[in-house]
């Protein structure tokens, strides 16, 4: 059994200086995602362990990334809700953010309309897959573990404007994958080393074109 993690809702608290309300909401999606999970297998059972840290504040920790003029933002690929409904949380009292989370398939759905109605997010769930997802332009668009790079940039190509902030949360295959995009695609890149896992990287995309 997977001992649990020192890093619980306290030391969330602390690192993402959240208010006592946003933790308390946070709190209870984590209590619903354990509830789901035990019947559905939304996430992986052994990552439960490390809910806060490995999940929760490694998708919280985008927030501060995102441009404070921005009004829409689109999640590709949402799963269980990373990171796409904890930024939900998040930008709650942000007047008229709009959050939009694209999810293949239907029982995740479920239970992110579910989390997101008893969170009180006015989260829109679309049970779409991404490659089908009709052409909209979005401020910011925020990816995890949703497909390799190459691969990621082609689905995320339907969402951009001219000033779209790409934010994608990735492991250690990132350099290799960077090698590879960059044959296909032009792109201003920033790289910001993970908050949550010193091994991950935040990829922040720019000005995302195909070069061919």
């Amino acid at each position: 059994m997977t001992p649990a993690s020192t890093f619980g809702p306290a030391e969330f608290q602390k690192a993402a200086n959240v208010s006592r309300e946003t933790l308390s909401r946070l709190k209870l999606f984590a209590a619903l995602l354990e509830e789901w999970n035990s019947r559905h297998n939304l996430v992986s059972r052994n990552s439960l362990a490390d809910l806060w840290k490995r999940h929760i504040w490694d998708s919280a920790q985008l927030v501060d990334l995102l441009p404070p003029e921005a009004k829409t933002l689109a999640d590709l690929g949402s799963g269980a809700g990373f990171p796409g409904l904890v930024l939900a949380v998040l930008l709650r009292e942000r007047a008229n953010f709009r959050t939009v989370l694209f999810e293949a398939t239907r029982k995740k759905c479920l239970f992110l309309a579910e989390a997101a109605g008893r969170l009180g997010v006015a989260a829109e769930i679309r049970n779409i897959r991404v490659e089908d997802a009709p052409q909209e332009g979005f401020d910011v668009v925020t990816a995890r573990a949703c497909a390799p790079l190459p691969q990621l940039l082609l689905y995320a190509q339907a969402f951009q404007k001219k000033t779209t902030l790409n934010l994608f949360l990735k492991g250690q295959s990132v350099w290799s994958e960077l090698t590879t995009a960059h044959k296909c695609w032009s792109m201003r890149v920033t790289e910001r080393t993970s908050r949550s896992d010193p091994s991950g990287l935040i990829l922040m995309i720019e000005d995302l074109r195909c070069a061919r």
